[in-house]
């Protein structure tokens, strides 16, 4: 049995989530239901549970601040919202586990089917410290970006950032007067997170960082040069997009 607790401030949604749990999770154990982050907080250090179900919008302390003070995480997290966009994709960048209330039945059986695996691998410290990071700059560009790897979090200033190229289910990003790096996520991952720090998507395979075009050289869909005289094609479908975002920089 995963013995778990829910956090969250809305008595319909967690009593919603409770039941849904209760009916088809039989092996999740539901050990408390909190109604505040403080309560929260005082049910986790005395409790220990290994999975909480975690509202990302609560008052006087939100999902991520409680995070913060329980860190270094110790217990798997399923996040829970209702309209955080922002939330979401710093969420998704990590490779963590969210619901959007109201609850699906089958996305919640799926999240704790991977749940499960993670228990196994107690593996997932790193990914919580990475949203953390990334999400406290949603109101603002971001200045590091924080990516989780095997072993740890990989940190790098978006300004160094020259573009990201896709490589399947990875991105290479290269980065300035460093060797490129292989991340363990898709361009969209990247596109998502970065759409407000000057980044644009000028090809399926390409990720740019608009700080660093050095010259743009016209033709059907042309290309520019980058810093460290990095060459990327501009493709037609996205020309564009791109003149439209160089004459508002």
């Amino acid at each position: 049995m995963i013995e778990a607790l829910i956090i969250d401030d809305e008595e319909d949604a967690q009593e919603a989530l409770r039941l849904t749990v209760e009916q088809y999770c039989p092996e999740v154990d539901l050990v408390a239901v909190c109604s505040s982050a403080n309560e929260g907080i005082r049910a986790v250090r005395k409790l220990q549970p290994e999975l909480v179900f975690l509202d990302i919008q609560m008052p006087t302390m939100s999902g991520f601040e409680l995070l913060q003070q329980l860190s270094p995480t110790n217990f798997e997290v399923i996040f829970a919202t209702a309209h955080d966009q922002y939330a979401i994709k710093a969420i998704r960048f990590s490779a963590l586990d969210y619901l959007l209330k109201p609850v699906d039945v089958d996305d919640l059986i799926h999240a704790i089917s991977k749940v499960k695996k993670r228990l196994q691998n107690k593996n997932s410290a790193h990914q919580y410290q990475s949203v953390l990071n990334n999400i406290q700059y949603r109101a603002r560009k971001i200045e590091r970006l924080a990516i989780p790897t095997l072993e740890g979090i990989e940190f790098f200033r978006t300004d160094d950032i020259i573009y990201c190229q896709a490589d399947g289910n990875y991105t290479k990003l290269f980065v300035r007067n460093q060797p490129s790096q292989l991340v363990s996520r898709n361009l969209k991952d990247f596109e998502s997170l970065l759409s407000e720090s000057d980044f644009c998507r000028v090809h399926h395979s390409s990720l740019i960082n608009l700080s660093h075009i050095q010259r743009y050289v016209k033709g059907e869909g042309g290309y520019v040069i980058l810093s460290e005289n990095h060459h990327v094609d501009i493709s037609r479908r996205k020309k564009e997009e791109f003149l439209n975002m160089l004459t508002r920089l």
